[in-house]
């Protein structure tokens, strides 16, 4: 098995005659292969992979630090973007300083039309950077569940008069639920909700004494101007009504971030988000 181990990098002159990037002992094909692999499996793996597939030998440190030099370009939406959903996902750190008791931290992901992958670690101004790059059009319809960090980045994108600002069906659903008591009580505000009617529901819930119920009328309170009749939203198919794509997004990247034993350090989170959405977009395509 050849080793890269101890070799030297190409010099400018070999690497133009050779067609890959000089100082590097990876050829083009070589380092889109190891990013590839590493953005699907773990640095070991990907190191054994590689050295069964090619013969040649790339460690798992060096795959890391492959990663860590890349500068992919986001996802550019070729047609018009009236479409954004907003979600958080969780990555485990090993290098907190502080005193905490959970290594667990949120990251912001967003997918585009459905279609295109963005996700950044503690850098919501890249994001709204990244979203405001692409060709919006008005109204900008932007799904979202009810966290205030997915909305305070929202009101970012456009003015209130440009977005419709929609909250997640299923996530509306779910709270719903959470208050418990009677079934046909909450049967009959699913209803009313499932028809945009704000009021109507809480007047259900106006005698209940469990606490949950008066936490589910605040959140309403709270999300009113989002809830939209989403029986007539889905006939009328003017828009989604359920963030799914990006919860869906979330999920194929933790596919990486989440692998079993998986901890990082917080320098290489943004680097990994980086090619994890890079390889759902196509961009590392052989």
């Amino acid at each position: 098995m050849k080793s890269l181990v101890g070799e030297l990098p190409l010099r400018q002159s070999q690497a133009e005659q050779l067609g890959v990037k000089p100082y590097s002992r990876l050829s083009g094909a070589l380092e889109k292969g190891c990013l590839r692999l590493s953005a699907n499996e773990s640095f070991q793996n990907a190191e054994v992979d590689i050295a069964m597939l090619t013969g040649i030998h790339v460690g798992h440190s060096t795959q890391q630090r492959l990663v860590g030099r890349q500068s992919f370009e986001w996802a550019e939406a070729k047609q018009g973007v009236n479409e954004v959903s907003i979600d958080g996902g969780k990555v485990c750190l090993r290098d907190l300083q502080e005193d905490t008791e959970s290594p667990w931290r949120d990251y912001k992901a967003v997918r585009v039309q459905g279609l295109y992958y963005a996700a950044f670690f503690r850098d919501n101004d890249s994001l709204i950077d990244y979203l405001c790059a692409q060709r919006l059009l008005y109204p900008l319809v932007c799904l979202g569940d009810g966290h205030d960090g997915v909305w305070k980045i929202i009101r970012q994108l456009a003015s209130p008069e440009e977005r419709w600002e929609i909250l997640d069906w299923y996530h509306l659903k779910e709270n719903l639920y959470k208050v418990g008591g009677s079934l046909k009580r909450l049967s009959e505000a699913e209803t009313l909700l499932w028809q945009g009617q704000v009021d109507a529901a809480q007047a259900l819930f106006s005698e209940c004494r469990r606490s949950q119920a008066r936490k589910f009328n605040a959140y309403l309170d709270k999300h009113r101007h989002r809830i939209v009749n989403y029986a007539y939203y889905q006939a009328e198919q003017l828009c989604s009504i359920g963030s799914g794509a990006v919860e869906s997004a979330v999920k194929q990247i933790g596919n990486r971030l989440q692998i079993t034993g998986a901890r990082w350090n917080t320098a290489s989170v943004n680097p990994m988000l980086s090619l994890r959405c890079a390889y759902l977009n196509g961009q590392l395509a052989i």
